[in-house]
């Protein structure tokens, strides 16, 4: 899976977490080339010039360039052309949409290399999830990730941040702090919230205690523990993909 115009012939028995450093390495180099590297990436991509398209390498670099020559290409190609439109749009506008694009080829890649390593229904399924727990190029790019991240902040009447629902594995279970001109209104609300709490016990102390502390849910087992306890702090959790609690990383050894 190296290279973006070109890839090494892939071989057999190939696993979703590698498929998913590929896109996840790809998926970093265009980031940077549409946010950090966007002075250079809008200078490369000249009108005058012939067809081009952006790729993402293993190495977390890109670059823009002419499309393979030979037919059909090893892996699927990035949009062809996307400097034609660079001077004709607004650049925010230009830049969204070669996200949108580079969202697509990233997707077309990895399914490409799951069909050719024969991913059966379950590798696909663990493949896509991993993908879709990261944002998109084109959220990046706009904004929105950040937005969105914004808006899963936990609230005090939000019923999403119940233990008995499977949540996120790194959402607080901590309540907000609510305003005093709100927090008569807010009382039921908390109440019934801190019922729900007190049946859940953490998976390494046994107690329930700190309720008001960041918890954590192992998306294994779907335990939920104390983030001290298992020593995993709220920044810690935000780059965690797939949390495993200490019992099950320790079965998954032995075995």
């Amino acid at each position: 899976m190296d290279g973006g115009g070109s890839g090494a012939a892939p071989n057999a028995g190939r696993t979703p977490e590698e498929v998913f450093r590929d896109y996840r390495a790809r998926r970093a180099g265009m980031i940077k080339a549409l946010t950090t590297d966007v002075d250079k990436f809008f200078k490369l991509c000249d009108p005058e010039k012939e067809n081009l398209c952006l790729y993402g390498y293993p190495n977390e670099t890109w670059e823009v360039t002419l499309p393979a020559e030979e037919v059909p290409p090893e892996i699927p190609e990035p949009a062809l052309g996307i400097n034609f439109a660079r001077d004709g749009m607004n650049e925010k506008d230009w830049l969204a949409l070669v996200a949108v694009h580079s969202d697509s080829w990233l997707l077309s890649v990895a399914f490409y290399f799951g069909a050719r390593f024969g991913f059966d229904k379950e590798a696909r399924r663990r493949l896509f999830s991993m993908i879709n727990n990261m944002p998109t190029i084109f959220e990046v790019v706009t904004g929105s990730a950040k937005k969105q991240t914004k808006e899963k902040t936990p609230n005090s009447s939000s019923k999403s941040n119940k233990p008995s629902s499977k949540v996120s594995r790194a959402e607080s279970r901590s309540k907000a702090k609510v305003p005093k001109d709100e927090e008569e209104s807010g009382d039921d609300d908390r109440d019934e919230e801190a019922e729900e709490h007190d049946n859940t016990l953490c998976g390494t102390c046994g107690t329930n205690d700190g309720k008001d502390q960041f918890w954590i849910c192992c998306d294994n087992c779907e335990k939920w523990y104390h983030g001290k306890c298992v020593k995993i702090t709220p920044a810690r959790a935000e780059h965690i993909k797939q949390y495993k609690c200490p019992d099950c990383t320790n079965k998954r050894a032995r075995a």
